[in-house]
């Protein structure tokens, strides 16, 4: 059976989000969501240059559908239906930083982006997942009540594991991280205790 792509209903820049509800094109709400849409295709286009382990590989697979559920949850107004992210989605994200963190040797400074080409493909990703997080608070800051505070949880969270990813993708090449010159320590260090995190959160 042909379906049609097209509806035409959005050709005088309104869109309409889950129950029905009309909103303009660049709505702060529209805006947060098309910023993970946006993202996750970014997502799909690093996969195919992936050379690095299936263990990423299947990483980025999920978080490409956590993604879609993230901007899922954003599109529908408080209420009309239970969300799709929970606690479980950043439980399983901080579980992956984790474990990944064990591969690249302890920095305690900035590292400038770069390295091998596929690092710096998540460090892309990194940065503009900061854009979309930054959309979601603008959104929440309209509307707190219309947010699901698991989605802003995770998409934190994903750029954290976006950097440690990248340092992993520099690390199994044999690639050091460039570290930046006129860093001060900013991160802890296994038994460091004075050392704090500066890492914007």
């Amino acid at each position: 059976m042909k379906y049609s792509i097209y509806t035409r209903t959005g050709d005088k820049g309104n869109t309409r989000i889950g129950g029905g509800k009309a909103l303009p094109k660049n709505a702060e709400r529209i805006e947060a969501f098309g910023a993970l849409d946006s993202l996750n295709s970014w997502f799909g286009l690093v996969r195919t240059k992936n050379d690095c382990g299936e263990d990423i590989q299947e990483d980025m697979a999920l978080i490409q559908q956590f993604l879609f559920d993230c901007s899922s949850d954003l599109s529908i107004p408080k209420g009309h239906r239970e969300y799709k992210l929970t606690q479980d989605h950043i439980d399983w994200l901080e579980k992956k930083i984790d474990g990944y963190s064990e591969e690249p040797e302890e920095t305690q400074y900035f590292i400038i982006p770069g390295g091998t080409e596929l690092a710096s493909w998540f460090h892309i990703l990194r940065t503009t997942t900061r854009d979309a997080e930054r959309r979601i608070v603008t959104f929440m800051e309209q509307e707190p009540e219309e947010v699901n505070p698991f989605v802003l949880k995770f998409i934190n969270r994903l750029s954290d594991y976006l950097f440690v990813v990248a340092r992993v993708a520099n690390a199994r090449k044999g690639v050091p991280d460039v570290p930046y010159e006129r860093s001060e320590k900013v991160f802890r260090i296994s038994g460091d205790k004075d050392s704090s995190k500066a890492k914007p959160e």
